[in-house]
């Protein structure tokens, strides 16, 4: 019973089918958990005495032996389904197979046939050359030459019948109601093929008579027929009469607007002279154009304070004038909006553009820029050329803007066209100030004007120095008043003769230190400041010769940049160069030849010059080789040309310093020599020798130090670099060979020697301060103190020193020849040896 029962149980415990085996959550654990619980009664699975009950596992085995039996029959049913399966998906793939291979072939048939279609339709070999579309193409040709035949058939119709009114009624009714009707554009066609019809077949229209008009030719009578009306003057007023017509639509439809009514009457007005009449009203009427012509004569609006920094060379240009500003910004707006407007307008938008462009530059800009230079040009040369530059670069700004924009092109650039016309506008409005050579011209009068003022006061101080000044700025005022007169006079001569504005005239005088009051005396006071040398000067000079050419650089044709910096630089040159060094220079040197030979310590105020000379020689090197040469480099005759000026100049000026240098140089030494004559005999040789103490160098050693030092201190605070060093080491060779000779000349006794050898060390001490750098030889100078020492040591000492001499052995015996003992047998067998 206990068998029994379980086993149903399990059997019923154990029913599954496929679908618990296909969920996703299956677990065969799980599974076989299941089986187990069903397998064992409920009654054994709890109770008091479970515990002791003994294991039986038939349940277990029939349960999973039931399931094992289920599962093989679910695996035979999972076979036949998949085998029923796997039959439909061969039948189907078989049948699709067909289907694919029926679709391959009736494509295949479908474009065989179009192939053949094709072929027929241009003309194979099957169809010959008469067959598919070439006779279809012919066809409609064909086609559309009978549709414009007929329609220059019924042109041509239509053209008889107004002519047949015209010439036999003066009418011409017809076209009357076409331009009614609104074709206006087919209107003025007929009318204008009218009137080729009556020029051509009544020429004489104007000579009107009624019947027959008698042609006698060589006896013969020829008769012509006389049209009743005058067909050319009825079509001429019909087309006077229809131009203003469309004249009067377009301004109407120009004030809604309506760009579509203005675009056709502009059609219309193609043929009549090319559309001028509708491009001319159509700009003459544009409001930019009216109100600007309302303000033509506006004042300009600069105050004085700008228009004196404009003339001003020191100060910075203003930059351009407010009201061609104010124009020029205008410009740009309106010609951008009116861009929009015009290509909408007109279907030739880009031949009016043009007309709209010329209108502006060649009115409103021209007429403003004119008053701009021309007020520019009543201040001064700089005023004007300052105006130039900057109405210039702005309107070239302009141009640039114009073209980025594109205008009717926008936003791409404009056409070459207009790019064209915006160019040649810009060359016309300022071509008049660069004919020729006329631009260069003025930058070179003008930095003359400026030169010949700053430098005024200059040239006249040094006029009145003498051939032979004793004092470098004491005598240059001594020289007679008639050349200071002269240079005033040529100075405003110069100013009257050109006919400069009077504010030019102020900021000249202003520009050479002169008041107004003082143009008309006799006389210009001067002082030694103005006869000096000024580095602020030079830079002045140089900082308006770089805006001339600056602006050169922006304003004049590149080709003609390597020729406008010569002429500039050789101003310059002449200026700084020739006027203010080379006069600097020249007084510098009569002073210092003046000194050579001087009865008291020379004068050496001219050294200090020396540093303003050196430095501004410099600028004007640096300025040459650096900025103004690599401006020519596209002209190589013109480079060469300037090397060859700039290194004359420089040479001559440098010729000049180096003169200077060597007048001041002899000078020093002159006196030095004569410092050196006032020595004393008994310097070297005193009287009393056991009574005389060697305390310190001599008098005259001591005049000659003091004189050098003071000479090197100036030399120092007016040379530098190599120029310095190689002038005090000339200064120390000439020392040095003044100092031996001197010693020649001299007896000396041996305590004579101690003052020797102390006045040796000194000049030795002297020139090792001065800063020669690898100009002097090392150790020049010690040979002073070698040989102080030949006038103190003993024959043995004498006899080695000589040996140790080699070929200067003979000099030596010159200086023992001049020791006091030299009569001793110890000193006469060192000399003889």
């Amino acid at each position: 019973m206990l068998v029994h029962t379980t086993s149903r149980m399990s059997i019923r415990g154990s029913a599954f089918t496929l679908n618990t085996f296909s969920s996703k959550d299956f677990i065969v654990k799980d599974f076989i958990e299941e089986l187990s619980d069903t397998a064992v009664p409920s009654s054994r699975k709890s109770g008091a005495n479970s515990a002791h009950q003994t294991f039986d596992p038939k349940p277990l085995i029939r349960n999973f032996e039931h399931a094992l039996t289920r599962l093989n029959n679910l695996s035979e049913d999972l076979e036949e389904q998949e085998n029923e399966l796997s039959g439909t998906v061969r039948r189907a793939e078989a049948q699709h197979n067909q289907n694919v291979e029926s679709l391959g072939r009736r494509l295949e048939q479908a474009i065989d046939r179009f192939q053949r279609l094709d072929s027929s339709l241009n003309g194979g070999d099957e169809g010959g050359t008469d067959a598919g579309g070439n006779v279809a193409m012919r066809i409609g040709e064909r086609l559309e030459e009978i549709d414009r035949q007929r329609k220059r058939a019924l042109d041509a119709k239509f053209l008889i019948e107004c002519w047949q009114e015209v010439s036999e009624r003066g009418e011409l009714n017809i076209l009357e109601d076409h331009r009614r009707g609104g074709n206006i554009v087919r209107c003025a066609e007929i009318a204008r093929q009218l009137l080729r019809i009556s020029i051509r077949l009544d020429p004489e229209s104007g000579q009107r008579t009624n019947g027959e008009a008698q042609n006698g030719t060589k006896g013969r009578r020829k008769t012509v027929t006389i049209m009743k009306h005058n067909t050319k003057e009825v079509i001429e007023k019909f087309l006077e009469n229809l131009e203003q017509d469309l004249i009067s639509r377009f301004d109407e439809c120009y004030r809604r607007p309506n760009y579509d009514g203005m675009r056709e009457c502009a059609v219309a007005l193609r043929g009549f002279n090319e559309g001028s009449s509708v491009i001319a009203t159509y700009v003459n009427q544009h409001s930019f154009f009216i109100d600007r012509n309302q303000l033509i004569t506006e004042e300009l609006s600069t105050d004085a304070e700008t228009w004196d920094r404009l003339q001003d060379p020191d100060a910075e240009p203003p930059g351009v004038e407010p009201t061609l500003q104010s124009l020029i910004d205008e410009v740009k707006i309106v010609v951008q909006e009116e861009s929009a407007i015009i290509k909408r307008a007109f279907p030739y938008y880009e031949e009016v553009l043009v007309k709209f462009l010329e209108r502006i530059f060649q009115q409103s800009i021209q007429q403003r820029l004119e008053m701009v230079l021309g007020k520019g040009g009543e201040l001064s040369s700089l005023a004007f050329l300052r105006s130039l530059q900057a109405s210039r670069s702005y309107i070239t700004q302009l141009v640039d803007d114009l073209k980025t924009h594109g205008l009717t092109e926008h936003p791409e650039p404009v056409t070459s066209q207009i790019a064209a016309t915006l160019d040649q506008q810009l060359d016309e409005l300022f071509s008049p100030y660069f004919v020729g050579s006329s631009y260069i011209e003025r930058e070179k009068k003008n930095l003359e004007e400026l030169y010949s003022s700053l430098l005024l006061k200059f040239t006249i101080y040094h006029s009145r120095r003498r051939k032979m000044p004793t004092s470098y700025f004491g005598s240059l005022a001594q020289r007679g008043k008639e050349l200071a007169a002269s240079a005033r006079d040529a100075y405003m001569d110069r100013l009257e003769s050109t006919e400069l504005p009077a504010s030019q005239k102020a900021t000249l005088l202003r520009i050479a230190g002169l008041k107004e009051d003082q143009q008309e005396k006799k006389e210009i006071e001067v002082t030694d400041e103005d006869g000096k040398l000024s580095l602020s000067t030079a830079k002045r000079m140089l900082k308006w010769l770089a805006e001339g050419v600056g602006r050169g650089l922006e304003l004049s044709p590149g080709n003609e940049t390597p020729k406008d910096v010569q002429n500039l630089l050789n101003l310059l040159l002449q200026q700084m160069g020739e006027i203010y060094l080379e006069t600097a220079l020249d007084a510098a040197s009569d002073h210092a030849a003046s000194q050579e030979s001087s009865k008291t310590p020379p004068d050496l105020t001219h050294l200090p010059s020396l540093h303003a000379i050196t430095t501004i020689l410099h600028l004007l090197q640096q300025t040459t080789t650096t900025i103004l040469l690599p401006l020519c480099t596209a002209n190589i005759t013109i480079r060469r040309e300037i090397e060859k000026s700039t290194t004359t100049t420089m040479a001559t000026l440098e010729s000049k310093l180096s003169n200077i240098l060597n007048l001041t140089l002899t000078a020093s030494l002159n006196w030095v020599g004569r410092c050196l004559s006032q020595q004393k005999k008994t310097d070297f040789r005193p009287k009393d020798d056991q009574d005389f103490a060697v305390t310190s160098e001599t008098q005259a050693c001591r005049e000659v130090a003091a004189f050098l030092t003071r000479v090197a201190s100036q030399a120092s605070s007016a040379l530098s670099g190599r120029n310095l060093s190689l002038f005090c080491a000339e200064l120390a060779r000439g020392l040095r060979a003044l100092v031996l000779a001197h010693l020649l000349k001299f007896t000396v006794s041996q305590v004579g020697g101690l003052s020797v050898s102390k006045d040796m060390n000194r000049y030795v001490e002297l020139v090792r301060a001065w800063p020669t750098g690898d100009e002097l030889e090392t150790g020049a100078m010690d040979v002073l103190a070698d040989v102080s020492t030949l006038f103190i040591i003993g024959p043995e000492a004498l006899r080695d020193r000589l040996r140790g001499a080699g070929a200067d052995a003979q000099e030596l015996k010159l200086f023992i020849a001049r020791r006091e003992d030299v009569g001793t047998v110890g000193v006469q067998s060192v000399l003889s040896g």
